[in-house]
């Protein structure tokens, strides 16, 4: 018997409402492309950018828009649920991730360990 297939991330409806805003005036099949990269004081950082996706990637679609998630970060994001913080003075995505095994104090940069499929019940 086949498992369900597990999202890699789930996207809140305000951070969908946020996405459909950024993609209104972005090329015709962008998304926005989530990936983590080396660097800051903890060690990775959550990277974003409008962009197309590219081979190995997974998309998440909703009405209206798409996230990708890079090929490469998947293990470090799945189980991932993305939201937006709002404050009187901006709004900015947040991550809430199960891989997440510690963050810097400025909140620039975090610890990621890789997810196990298996735990997760995706093997």
């Amino acid at each position: 018997m086949a498992l369900p297939k597990l999202d890699v991330m789930t996207v809140s409806p305000a951070a969908a409402e946020r996405v459909r805003g950024l993609l209104a005036n972005a090329e015709p099949g962008a998304g926005l492309r989530i990936s983590v990269e080396k660097g800051g004081c903890a060690g990775m950082s959550y990277k974003m950018d409008l962009a197309e996706p590219q081979k190995g990637d997974e998309v998440i679609e909703f009405e209206g828009g798409r996230v990708i998630v890079d090929g490469a970060a998947v293990l470090y994001l799945l189980g991932t649920r993305m939201d937006v913080k709002t404050t009187q003075f901006s709004s900015t995505f947040v991550f809430e991730n199960p891989n997440q095994t510690s963050a810097c104090g400025c909140g620039e940069s975090v610890e990621l360990k890789a997810a196990d499929p298996a735990a997760l019940g995706a093997a």
